[in-house]
C-alpha cells in the first residue's frame, strides 16, 4: 500500500499533529505490524516456556519495561491457562510505561484516577507488594466492577480500596490515617464500623440497589462510594464518619498520597492499537472523541486537584 493511500483515512488534524511530532502516520494503518503485548505477573517467570507452548511462539521481552513482552498480533491469550490463572495480563506498553514513570517504592501510598478496568492497577499493587496502599477512583460505576474483578482475578484486592467517585472532587485520604472517633470509648460501640469484607455484598443492599437503581456515570456532586476495600487497606475498623472525613491541609500535608497517576486521558487512547480500532468505528469518531479540544477543556481541573495532596 502506498503512503497517500494508507494515510488518506486519517483526519487531517491527526495527520497535522504526527507531521509536528514527526510520527510516520504509516504505522496507524499497517494493522498486521502491531504487536500485542503482555505482561507477567512477578513471581511466574518460570510460567513463560509453558506460555510459549500454548501460544505456540516465543515472546520478546521488552527491554526497557520490565516483566513485558511483546506477541505477534495475531495471538490470542484469552483462552490460555497462564491468562485465565492470573499469571500474565494483557496490557498496552504505554500503560505500562506510566505507571513506571510514578517510580512506586514499597510503602507507597497511592491514588489512581480513572482506575478502570484495571490493569494499571494491578501492575501498581505488584510493584508494592506487601505494604503501602492503592486507591482506586473511577466516575463509571460499571467500569469501577472491572476493576474489583481483576483484583479478585490476581489476588491483588488485600491493600486496595475502590471508590466510585468523580476525580475531580475526591478527597479521601490514604491508609495510615484516622481521625478521632465520636467520644465511643470501645470499637464495639461504634455503629458502621467497616467489617471484614465477604465476596457477596449483603442480600438487602443487594436488593436495595436492583429496586432503587443507580447512575452508571456519577455527577461532581455525588459523594464517594466504597465498592471494595481489602483487609489491609485501612478501611477495617473506621466508621463511615472517619473515613469520609474532610481532612484539613495540615492533615493532607502529613497523610496525603506518596504518588498520584492521572492517567486520563488514558494513555491507551493513544496508542497505535487503540487509534486503529477507529477503522472499524470511522475516522469522523476519532475526530469526535479525541481531537475535539473542548471535549478535553476539563482535563485541567482533574490534573490540577493532585495540588490538593501536597505531593
Amino acid at each position: 500500500m502506498e503512503h497517500g493511500a494508507a494515510t488518506a483515512a486519517l483526519p487531517d488534524a491527526f495527520l497535522n499533529f504526527l507531521e509536528s511530532n514527526g510520527i510516520d502516520p504509516s504505522i496507524y494503518t499497517s494493522i498486521d505490524s502491531t504487536p500485542r503485548y503482555i505482561r507477567l505477573k512477578p513471581g511466574f517467570e518460570d510460567y513463560i516456556e509453558e506460555f510459549e507452548s500454548e501460544v505456540k511462539c516465543k515472546p520478546q521481552k521488552l527491554d526497557w519495561l520490565p516483566g513485558f513482552y511483546t506477541l505477534p498480533p495475531n495471538i490470542q491469550i484469552a483462552s490460555t491457562k497462564a491468562y485465565q490463572e492470573g499469571r500474565i495480563y494483557g496490557i498496552d506498553a504505554s500503560s505500562g510505561a506510566a505507571v513506571m514513570a510514578l517510580g512506586i517504592e514499597p510503602g507507597d501510598h497511592v491514588l489512581d484516577l480513572c482506575a478502570a478496568p484495571g490493569a494499571k492497577l494491578c501492575m501498581m499493587l505488584d510493584l508494592l507488594g506487601d505494604s503501602g496502599s492503592v486507591t482506586g477512583v473511577d466516575a463509571a460505576r460499571h467500569r469501577l466492577a472491572a476493576c474489583r474483578t481483576m483484583l479478585q482475578k490476581y489476588k491483588l484486592g488485600d491493600r486496595c480500596r475502590l471508590f466510585v467517585a468523580d476525580g475531580t472532587t475526591f478527597s479521601v485520604i490514604p491508609l495510615g490515617f484516622c481521625s478521632d472517633s465520636s467520644g465511643e470509648s470501645r470499637l464495639e460501640e461504634r455503629m458502621d464500623v467497616f467489617k471484614e469484607r465477604t465476596s457477596r455484598r449483603p442480600w438487602k443492599e443487594r436488593k436495595r440497589t436492583k429496586k432503587c437503581g443507580t447512575p452508571q456515570v456519577v455527577s461532581k456532586s455525588h459523594p464517594p462510594e466504597l465498592i471494595y476495600y481489602g483487609g489491609h487497606s485501612g478501611v477495617i475498623g473506621l466508621t463511615k464518619g472517619e473515613l469520609y472525613k474532610t481532612a484539613s491541609k495540615n492533615e493532607i500535608a502529613s497523610y496525603g498520597y506518596d504518588k498520584v497517576l492521572v492517567d486520563a486521558e488514558c494513555t491507551h487512547d493513544g496508542s497505535i492499537k487503540h487509534i486503529q480500532k477507529f477503522e472499524q468505528w470511522g475516522w469522523i469518531t476519532l475526530q469526535r472523541r479525541v481531537l475535539d479540544a473542548e471535549r478535553t477543556d476539563d482535563l485541567h481541573a482533574l490534573q490540577a486537584m493532585t495540588c490538593y495532596f501536597d505531593l
